[in-house]
């Protein structure tokens, strides 16, 4: 049976008059902010057998006992569902997503996602927020493919959703678009939100959330483009919106542009992923995923 983590954490002078929440996470690095605030207002933390609030005062001499609960496990089922691992650590792993499989269960998608087939590939998850779960720190569309990162526990998930934040985390996408681009290097900005009519899609539109891709041409071909898109923020469908709003919408896209013989799905894949290795983040590490071979075979044709 599984029991409780406890912790029993000593004050000195230079944590005087800190914050709870902050000195638990500090001296928990593996918590998170947010966790240790409900762990706090969970009961799970005392101040001198006390209990106390995320804002409590730290003084001098404070003895603080931090009860961690294991984590609980989640109604998600895991299932036999092949993906390939690229890299694996203690705190994270770099998955190549296939085409066609969603990545967590959402209202039409109640099982057979990727977080279903992590759950059952993972045996060492530490949870995210109490949870037994895998940390989604990003998300790839249904049906784009290539590289994805995913923690394992608080440490990593806080890590990369801060390096995601501050825009350190470095995406390569490969984009086969209709049309010649004009230049062969550039940089999309339009700010992203809903479609103002069709609320299944988003759009450029003037309130939305500020969006910038850059792109640069790899190949050209006969009435299509292959490019290279790195997308500086990461609003949803943001390369499939930018490329269409300066009409060249991905080949095989049927929301922002039409379906094809040529691709039975979109023409996006993830193939190049760069980030800082928590938990110390001192080495940059860079991951790479080849076209899958429908991609490849579109490309085959047009030589």
């Amino acid at each position: 049976m599984t029991t409780n983590d406890s912790r029993t954490l000593r004050a000195f002078a230079i944590d005087d008059g800190n914050r709870l929440d902050r000195f638990v996470q500090m001296r928990c690095p593996d918590l998170s902010r947010s966790r240790c605030a409900s762990l706090i207002r969970d009961g799970q933390v005392t101040i001198n057998g006390a209990s106390a609030k995320p804002s409590s005062p730290i003084h001098k001499g404070d003895t603080v006992a931090v009860e961690i609960p294991p984590p609980h496990p989640i109604e998600v089922v895991a299932q036999n569902i092949p993906v390939h691992i690229v890299y694996q650590d203690s705190h994270l792993l770099v998955v190549d997503k296939p085409a066609g499989l969603t990545v967590h269960p959402a209202p039409g998608h109640p099982d057979s996602t990727l977080v279903n087939a992590l759950l059952a590939m993972v045996s060492d998850l530490s949870g995210i927020g109490g949870s037994l779960r895998p940390g989604i720190v990003h998300r790839l569309d249904k049906d784009t493919s290539g590289l994805m990162v995913v923690a394992k526990d608080d440490i990593a998930h806080h890590s990369l959703s801060r390096q995601l934040k501050e825009r350190t985390v470095h995406k390569t996408y490969l984009a086969l678009v209709v049309g010649n681009l004009r230049s062969d290097e550039g940089q999309i900005e339009g700010p992203i939100a809903r479609h103002p009519k069709h609320r299944k899609r988003m759009a450029v539109v003037a309130n939305g959330r500020d969006a910038l891709t850059d792109y640069k041409v790899v190949r050209r071909y006969d009435g299509y483009t292959l490019v290279e898109a790195h997308p500086v923020t990461g609003r949803t469908h943001q390369i499939r919106v930018h490329l269409t709003s300066i009409g060249h919408p991905l080949i095989g896209d049927p929301v922002y542009g039409k379906r094809s013989s040529l691709a039975a799905r979109h023409f996006l894949h993830a193939t190049k992923l760069a980030f800082r290795l928590p938990p110390d983040e001192l080495e940059l590490r860079e991951f790479e995923s080849p076209l899958p071979p429908d991609l490849q075979a579109i490309l085959d044709t047009m030589v």
